[in-house]
């Protein structure tokens, strides 16, 4: 039997293994259930989105159909949807929440279902416990599915077809100031990497008047072979078209949207580590923000060094950016974000937003008139050198049970020949050593995964960290 297990955002799975219609329609069952014992309003709707992945339409429909017969109206959307118009749909029609079919970056084999509450983010800790306390009780017999058919449901006014596209790109033309891309006249490659940015990220740009060269505009299942993930390893045809094409700067979006990644015009990919403070800094400079930056514990410090100039306190935060949402709810946030890829700012949804992301290194480009390089060094000179690194080791179980024991003692005083000044537990582990580098260790929560982050202000300095992490995790 199955265990419906959600993790940072979600339940993923590898489709027609355990990412089934039964399955599916089991896990939108215990979701409508958790809806029906929340709320008491009259007004029962919830959007359904789903991304570019096999299936992902008809694992939708088959969702809609389930909420329908508990009497809560499916609002489907039209075509793929990228994560962020999805979130926005919730907040601007004021449902009770969404279901979204997709595995953002992640292998082409895996979907997944991603509910978020009526705030538009994704779901807390306490929702996704109680959604899976109901999938057990489906499984055990305790409640059963209910189901209608999609004529039957559409009939009744209970399913209806959506299009979030233009309300989301409205708003995005509130956040981002296209006049100032405009007169910039930008020349940029695009690459959508088979994934709902289509018609989004690239439209945008060419509404902004900018020179748009894209790549992977349509839907592969396959997504070319490799993840859609939009990370230095998988971005090889946006470097060379950024360079052939002598671009001002390449933008990507992942399979969902929700993800970005940035290449300057001399090819140089920027980490996402990089582009929240880049984009906090340029945020205050042109807007005149204040309020809180928040960052998850494995994050750069290079954020804080950028916030402690212009006086804005940091929040720092487990992993997963329900914790970044939490923050945003709770503070006027200048920009939250996370090392692994997902940004959002003030006055926008509580969701990672690629495409907000790259249109704001856009703007930040055209209001600087310098490459994204010459940006940083002009930070790095005013806050010091940030280098950072993460490293996955794929370790079988004995050895993560070996580590988790490791991890529960004392482990040093010192790391690399530094002195340990403080260690973090907020999530994993982290050193932080007396000249400010540190060093992270954090063990996934969805599979046999170990990470190691490092950052330093010296090449020679995260070499040994690297190092000496490697032996602390015991890589053979």
């Amino acid at each position: 039997m199955v265990q419906i297990k959600f993790g940072t955002a979600g339940w993923r799975a590898v489709i027609s293994d355990e990412f089934t219609i039964g399955n599916v329609r089991l896990v939108t069952q215990a979701i409508a259930n958790y809806i029906k014992e929340q709320v008491t309003s009259d007004k029962r709707e919830v959007v359904v989105g789903y991304d570019t992945r096999f299936m992902s339409e008809n694992f939708a429909k088959v969702s809609s159909t389930v909420l329908a017969a508990n009497g809560i109206r499916a609002l489907i959307t039209a075509r793929d949807v990228p994560t962020p118009a999805f979130a926005y749909e919730i907040l601007k029609r004021g449902t009770l929440g969404g279901i979204n079919f997709t595995a953002s970056h992640n292998p082409p084999e895996y979907n997944g279902i991603k509910f978020s509450p009526s705030w538009g983010g994704p779901a807390l800790p306490e929702t996704t416990n109680a959604i899976e306390k109901n999938c057990a009780l489906l499984m055990e017999g305790e409640s059963s599915v209910r189901d209608i058919s999609w004529e039957k449901g559409k009939e009744k006014g209970l399913i209806e077809y959506v299009d979030p596209r233009l309300e989301y790109i409205n708003r995005i033309n509130e956040l981002v100031n296209l006049e100032a891309i405009k007169r910039a006249k930008l020349k940029i490659a695009v690459d959508l990497l088979y994934g709902t940015g289509r018609d989004y990220l690239d439209a945008i740009l060419k509404q902004a008047g900018c020179e748009v060269k894209v790549l992977h505009n349509w839907r592969d299942v396959l997504f070319g072979g490799s993840p859609p993930e939009p990370s230095f390893l998988y971005l090889g045809e946006l470097v060379k078209m950024v360079k052939e094409e002598k671009c001002d700067l390449g933008l990507a979006t992942d399979g969902d949207s929700d993800r970005f990644g940035i290449i300057d015009r001399d090819g140089t990919f920027i980490s996402p580590n990089q582009v929240l403070a880049l984009l906090l800094n340029h945020l205050v400079k042109t807007r005149n923000w204040k309020g809180v930056v928040a960052r998850s514990v494995m994050t750069t410090s290079f954020v804080d060094a950028i916030a402690g100039i212009h006086d804005i306190q940091v929040k720092e935060t487990p992993v997963g950016f329900k914790y970044i949402a939490q923050v945003m709810r709770q503070n006027s946030m200048v920009i939250g974000g996370e090392e692994s890829g997902g940004l959002t700012i003030q006055g926008h949804i509580p969701e990672k937003d690629g495409i907000l992301a790259c249109l704001l290194i856009a703007e930040m480009v055209a209001f600087e008139g310098k490459s994204i390089g010459e940006i940083l060094d002009d930070l790095y000179r005013k806050v010091g050198l940030f280098l950072s690194e993460r490293i996955n080791f794929h370790l079988k179980e004995d050895e993560i049970k070996d580590l988790k024991a490791k991890l529960k003692k004392d482990l040093s005083q010192e790391i690399a020949g530094l002195k340990v000044d403080k260690t973090v537990n907020l999530d994993g582990l982290k050193f932080i050593l007396a000249d400010g580098s540190w060093l992270g260790i954090r063990l996934s929560g969805t599979e046999p995964v170990v990470r190691l982050y490092i950052e330093a202000d010296e090449a020679e300095k995260l070499e040994k960290l690297k190092e000496a992490g490697k032996r602390l995790i015991g890589e053979r």
